[in-house]
């Protein structure tokens, strides 16, 4: 029972004992009275009642009006001075008690304001003290997440369970682009932190590998491991594993998890394939055409007498079997050109980005300006860019000791499987002898050479290169013939303005257990997802949609603005025009994007195994329970309320409205009524609550599952 109930109860106890049961006998009395009879009633006791009985009625009132004041002066902002004064120690280290009330509350909050601003110069000599001591430390982890974070191949670490502890950005981004099925939608697919790496490789064979690198540990061998693999999309992945090995020396050092290197074999596979059919194709036919070849031959020579008709027949069969092998070897060619191509390792590169290397180089080294004209900036290029940089500048150079162009000019387009790049100037015309004698000689630009020749390069890229006249436009061209590549889908980084580490790596996650949902584990120990919907309107019961899911992650006690969900989508039914300056999405927006028989599964499959938290709760899964019979997906994992929280934590707060828990906490957000923006902040608020709660003694899911309960806001139904 709060304090305020239990004053109210003691005056009407006292207010009964002190009048004793003639009052109680006329309370009765009175409620049993029709109006008239109480009208007559008043009027007879105003004129016949004594004075003494009046004025003591009249004082008990007065003394009860003076008892409430008081409690609601002193007893009520002295409860709400505990609750900020626990806020400035636990959550929001910068909100002060708002001096008002009696003389004696103001400056009791005053002396409370200036302890604790007191405490907070303290406060900010340690934090400064104890961030140079850390500061080495934090720069060698800094250094480490930036290496992992720009290698080329996808780096996942693991425990012995499986579970990811860190991964790299290309990790999150390769898979993402594997992507099957409801993991395509909004965050893609299902890698992060604490998530199980069996979801996305096969668990027999991580294991096999586990087991053959003990077997080379306890042997004294080098300990690695590696297999191919397939996803749920066909492609192939090939996996390297070693061993994180636990401190000791020899034998002693037990296999405490595994790091993995993960690369996309597909293409290569494939083109070993073409390459095979190639050899196939033109070696299909080619017995029996060169038997023709040889038959007819042999009978030219062993009849050189033989008449003309006969002779023109033979040398016929010759023509036609040479052109037939010619036009096969000609198809075969054109068909597989990219699989016959030299094995140089070449990279896919925007063919915009040459251009810009050379264009600087160029500038750099010769002084000499540059222009571009005509470029397809979505061209990608098969290339090895630094010979083929180098090739282009050498050309530059030649030009400038030859014919002074007073600038240079850039076209890049496409026809087919090729690419043209044209390295264009204005001059007189260029002799075959000339650009021949460029084209073998090993490469020089001032001090820089190279043993390679124009020529090499052009042959490292399977290409062509040849010089061409302008003449109504008074210039000539070198054109470069490249392959043109048809890359995976393109990896976009997308980014959030953040700081500090990336959040795909934390350095104290080996220890990490099983997150399984236990009820009386920690409020801090477990994993959480973190969600918000905007919607159509207020009531789902009517036939109000969801517009947009955003939520994130919260794992070992951090909210990880990287792993997210964040989804529009289509309601099929045109929006409220009332809602669209609150949401801020329109119906061009939500047409085209996935119902919702496509978006809850893909958003049932990312919070999978987590704790939900929401602010109104009630709200946002009154919907998601409305679509169960539709999309047969049923959300039976616990959910935690921000709203309701807030009010056991803050019992004496008249509002728990998200904006003002916000402020309350110190929490600055962007942007509001934004699903993934709320879900971030309802995020950041269940983080400053989780101490909050546990001064309380709610320290458990299941504490504060009993304890939300209980709050009056918990009655709220939609």
């Amino acid at each position: 029972m709060k304090a305020k109930h239990r004053f109210y109860l003691a005056i009407v106890v006292l207010g009964l004992l002190m009048t004793g049961p003639f009052v109680v006998t006329s309370l009765l009395v009175w409620l049993d009275m029709k109006e008239g009879e109480r009208s007559m009633l008043t009027e007879l006791l105003v004129s016949r009642l004594p004075v003494g009985t009046m004025m003591t009625l009249f004082g008990f009132v007065i003394g009860v009006l003076v008892l409430h004041r008081l409690f609601k002066h002193y007893v009520e902002g002295l409860l709400r001075m505990g609750e900020t004064l626990r806020l400035m120690l636990n959550a929001n280290r910068d909100f002060r008690v708002t001096p008002d009330g009696p003389p004696e509350v103001r400056q009791l909050a005053e002396a409370a304001n200036d302890l604790a601003q007191q405490r907070d110069v303290l406060m900010r000599d340690v934090e400064a003290q104890i961030a140079s001591a850390k500061a080495s430390v934090e720069e060698e982890k800094n250094r480490l997440a930036a290496l992992m974070s720009e290698l080329a191949l996808a780096v996942v670490v693991c425990n012995l369970d499986g579970r990811i502890l860190l991964y790299n950005n290309r990790a999150r981004l390769q898979f993402k682009a594997l992507a099957q099925g409801p993991t395509s939608v909004a965050g893609g697919a299902l890698i992060g932190l604490g998530r199980s790496i069996f979801s996305i490789l096969e668990k027999s064979q991580v294991e096999h590998a586990g087991d053959v690198i003990r077997l080379r540990l306890s042997a004294g061998k080098a300990p690695h491991a590696s297999f191919t693999t397939t996803t749920r999309g066909g492609q192939l992945l090939r996996v390297q594993m070693v061993p994180v090995l636990s401190a000791g020396e020899g034998t002693e050092r037990a296999m405490t998890g595994y790091v993995l290197t993960i690369d996309n074999i597909t293409r290569s596979i494939e083109e070993e394939e073409k390459r095979d059919q190639a050899l196939h194709t033109l070696s299909q036919g080619s017995r029996s055409a060169i038997g023709n070849i040889r038959a007819a031959v042999a009978n030219l020579l062993d009849y050189p007498d033989m008449e003309a008709e006969m002779r023109e027949r033979f040398l016929r069969v010759i023509d036609d079997e040479v052109a037939k092998r010619s036009q096969s070897i000609d198809q075969t060619m054109s068909q597989f050109s990219d699989s016959l191509k030299t094995r140089w390792p070449l990279d896919d590169m925007l063919g915009v980005d040459i251009i810009a290397a050379a264009q600087r180089r160029i500038e750099d080294r010769l002084k000499l300006p540059s222009k571009t004209e005509e470029v397809d900036e979505n061209l990608w290029l098969k290339a090895d860019s630094f010979s083929l940089v180098f090739a282009i500048v050498f050309l530059a150079s030649r030009l400038q000791d030859h014919y002074d162009p007073r600038e240079l000019r850039f076209r890049l387009s496409s026809e087919g499987r090729l690419a043209y790049l044209d390295l264009i100037w204005a001059g007189p015309a260029m002799s075959s002898e000339t650009f021949y004698t460029w084209e073998m000689e090993s490469m020089q630009i001032g001090s820089d050479s190279t043993p390679l020749t124009l020529r090499d390069v052009i042959d490292r890229h399977g290409g062509e290169i040849w010089y061409q006249r302008e003449k109504a436009a008074h210039r000539a061209y070198f054109r470069f013939v490249l392959p043109a590549a048809t890359p995976e889908a393109e990896l976009l980084v997308e980014e959030r303005h953040v700081t500090g580490r990336p959040e795909y790596y934390d350095f104290d996650l080996f220890n990490f257990e099983d997150q399984s949902i236990d009820l009386d584990r920690k409020l801090a120990d477990l994993t959480y997802t973190v969600f918000d919907t905007e919607t159509t309107g207020l009531e789902p019961s009517k036939g109000d949609e969801i517009i947009q899911i955003g939520a994130a992650r919260i794992v070992n006690n951090r909210l990880l603005r990287r792993e997210t969900f964040d989804q529009l989508v289509d309601p099929e039914m045109p929006l409220k025009p009332e809602g669209i300056p609150i949401h801020g999405i329109t119906d061009d927006m939500v047409r085209g994007q996935p119902n919702i028989d496509i978006v809850l599964p893909a958003f049932h499959a990312f919070c999978e195994d987590t704790v939900l938290i929401a602010h109104n709760a009630a709200f946002d899964m009154r919907f998601l329970q409305l679509k169960e019979e539709q999309t047969g997906i049923r959300f039976t994992q616990p959910v935690l309320d921000t709203l309701l929280l807030s009010a056991v934590a803050h019992p004496n707060q008249e509002s728990h409205k998200l904006d003002d828990i916000l402020q309350r906490l110190g929490i600055k957000i962007e942007t509001r009524h934004n699903a993934l923006e709320d879900a971030l902040a309802t995020g950041e608020v269940f983080l400053k609550l989780v101490p909050l709660l546990e001064a309380k003694g709610i320290v458990t899911v299941r504490q504060a599952l009993e304890a939300s309960e209980k709050t009056y806001f918990a009655r709220v139904k939609y």
